[in-house]
């Protein structure tokens, strides 16, 4: 039988809390799986899943994924652009839609990591310790500062132009995207439309106005939010808003 999980975050704590939107904890009813959807949103996460360290790499497609009865997750989101902190000198574009084994990037780092959280039962406790790591990195692998400024201004209504964006900040265009493809995963074209369904996500509810969600997300109408919330998560905006309530 099919139950819910339950889903809880946390703010990222200290100076990670910049490059961290938050830690988070997915918890599965001991009476049965569940199944998550799980959509895009420019973020890569380091995660604590069935005993293994594994990187969750920047999705281009929704996807469902089965939850064993009782099953625990945890992990750390990391915002768009701050990719590098987790991993290293490989593009985020090397795990677009991939979920590889932490140990393939950090090596024994990783497998010394997963031996000192395979006897921690509580998950809150296993996301501050990657928290932990993750900070530990942060002298080492700073976040891209300039896919996080591109990121930042594409998360707004009122966009500006690629050209001018890249103008401001001293590249050529070309030069612009294939920074923000190494630091995101995708272009700025793609990051833009996934943070405005982003946007319009956060902004849905139960009773909520899809008309004004659409002009306020940027939209040109709720016919156009209705086609690009079905083509980033596969379900109709108002069966996401049930879903999440």
């Amino acid at each position: 039988m099919a139950v819910r999980s339950a889903y809880e975050e946390r703010a990222a704590p200290g100076a990670l809390g910049a490059w961290a939107p938050c830690l988070w904890v997915r918890r599965v009813p001991e009476e049965g799986a569940a199944e998550s959807r799980v959509v895009p949103d420019g973020c890569v996460d380091l995660i604590w899943m069935r005993g293994r360290l594994e990187v969750a790499g920047p999705d281009s497609a929704h996807r469902r994924v089965r939850l064993e009865a009782g099953e625990r997750i945890a992990g750390v989101r990391l915002r768009p652009g701050a990719a590098p902190l987790l991993l290293g000198e490989t593009p985020a574009a090397a795990v677009l839609d991939a979920q590889p084994g932490l140990d393939r990037l950090w090596g024994d780092e990783a497998r010394r990591l997963a031996g000192r959280l395979a006897a921690e039962p509580e998950p809150w406790r296993v996301a501050e310790t990657l928290a932990g790591a993750l900070s530990a990195r942060l002298g080492r692998y700073g976040p891209d500062r300039v896919a996080v400024a591109v990121a930042e201004a594409l998360d707004r209504p009122r966009l500006p132009s690629v050209a001018g964006m890249a103008w401001e900040l001293g590249f050529s265009e070309r030069q612009l995207r294939r920074r923000v493809v190494s630091a995101v995963g995708y272009g700025p074209k793609t990051l833009e439309q996934v943070l405005r369904f982003r946007r319009a996500m956060a902004a849905s509810g139960p009773e909520v106005d899809w008309a004004r969600v659409a002009a306020e997300a940027g939209y040109a109408d709720q016919a156009h939010l209705s086609r690009q919330v079905r083509r980033w998560s596969g379900a109709t905006p108002r069966a996401l808003a049930a879903q999440a309530a």
